[in-house]
């Protein structure tokens, strides 16, 4: 595979989890596209890393690094999805009112 593929590849990913984040309709959502969004970078990392001549594995290394740090967010997220949602009895963005005031 050449080097554009992977890079459209991640290219729809990203929009994809735009898209997602966007909407909104849904935190979990929200979540997701978050996590489509580190995944289309941890694809860019090894791509340009795997078509870099004479180097070693700094992509793969940052790519671990940011699937590492996508685990700390989506557990921190869900936490706090979880207690908007023994608070507020919905977990759609748009409801949390009294959070403004």
């Amino acid at each position: 595979m050449s080097l554009a593929a992977y890079l459209t590849v991640a290219t729809c990913l990203f929009i994809i989890g735009l898209v997602m984040v966007a909407a909104r309709r849904n935190l979990i959502y929200v979540l997701m596209g978050l996590e489509l969004i580190l995944n289309a970078a941890n694809i860019n990392f090894v791509a340009f890393n795997r078509f870099q001549p004479g180097t070693a594995l700094d992509g793969q290394i940052a790519s671990i690094f940011v699937i590492i740090l996508a685990a700390a967010e989506a557990a921190v997220a869900l936490a706090i999805v979880l207690n908007a949602h023994a608070l507020f009895d919905t977990i759609r963005p748009d409801d949390y009112d009294t959070m403004k005031d």
